[in-house]
């Protein structure tokens, strides 16, 4: 397990250089929200691309592999929603909570980690997972606020399909897609530029993830603690068993997507919670928790499908 650790703490080394920077004001919050506007609109697509153009589309259009972790996470996602509803929330907190306890930070942590760690194969089965959270669960929660007000119109489709198309990471997916599709060659010059760029997003990432948790704060620990365990625990381990037992997939594929669903709530959940103004609070905190306690589940997960 040692190893593992070793292996993983440069990566949060990184994170809490981020977040020392952010603390102590040296790195202001205008900086960390800029830096985090070029991660996600450059860096982050740079390297999304270059992987997505390079792999063969029957790597990343694994049917039985995207069902067993939509199957997977679907439970998750009913169970956190269920308690949340018997605790007396409304549908649009539930719907939040739901989320935090399914999607991970695949694209800031998880593709910077696991390809740092286990090289650019890991990049399909990561790549897969992250698709059907921004397609599939990332619409699901607009849906749910949106009809929770009384607001479901034929006008919500345009809203979600408005905003999956102004997402940089489904566009330069997509872009990447249609690309390997055409087997069109990689000019040297475009290569090389998506190189440069792409490789400036692990450490400007996860620098980005640690100025943001600067601006956390902890409410309601109870209940952060409590989705923490939902996605850092039960969604990986629900995952283990649904790839390795009923659906039987590679074992290589099943151990990235049991990594990928092990990393800790993914930070733009407050975004979405900011912007609808439902329990904003409440996802920064599991956002916090679950960072901090990844260093132990991560290192624990690791260890075992490594």
């Amino acid at each position: 397990m040692l190893p593992i650790f070793l292996k993983i703490l440069p990566f949060f080394l990184l994170i809490g250089l981020g977040y020392i920077s952010a603390a102590t004001r040296f790195f202001s919050k205008e900086a960390a929200v800029a830096l985090t506007k070029f991660v996600f609109w450059f860096a982050l697509s740079a390297m999304l691309f270059n992987f997505t153009a390079t792999l063969e589309f029957s790597q990343i259009a694994n049917v039985p592999f995207l069902l067993c972790y939509l199957a997977a996470s679907i439970l998750v996602y009913v169970l956190a929603t269920g308690v949340a509803l018997l605790r007396g929330n409304t549908a649009s907190v539930a719907a939040i909570e739901a989320q935090c306890a399914v999607i991970g930070n695949v694209g800031f942590l998880g593709i910077p980690m696991l390809v740092g760690l286990f090289g650019p194969r890991a990049a399909a089965p990561v790549l897969m997972v992250l698709s059907v959270d921004l397609l599939i669960f990332g619409s699901l929660v607009v849906a749910v606020i949106t009809g929770s007000r009384g607001k479901l119109e034929p006008a919500i489709v345009l809203t979600i399909g408005k905003g999956l198309l102004t997402n940089p990471m489904v566009m330069s997916i997509a872009a990447g897609l249609l690309w390997s599709l055409a087997d069109l060659p990689m000019p040297v010059p475009m290569g090389e530029f998506m190189t440069i760029l792409g490789a400036a997003a692990t450490p400007a990432a996860l620098f980005a993830i640690g100025a943001s948790l600067a601006g956390k704060s902890a409410e309601r620990p109870s209940v952060a603690l409590w989705l923490s365990s939902l996605k850092l625990v039960l969604h990986p381990l629900l995952v283990a068993i649904f790839a390795l037992y009923l659906f039987d997939l590679e074992p290589f594929l099943s151990a990235m997507m049991i990594a990928t669903s092990a990393m800790p709530v993914a930070g733009n959940i407050y975004i979405i919670a900011q912007h609808y103004d439902v329990a904003p609070q409440r996802a920064s905190s599991a956002i916090l928790f679950s960072t901090i306690l990844s260093v132990l589940t991560l290192t624990a997960v690791l260890g075992w499908v490594g």
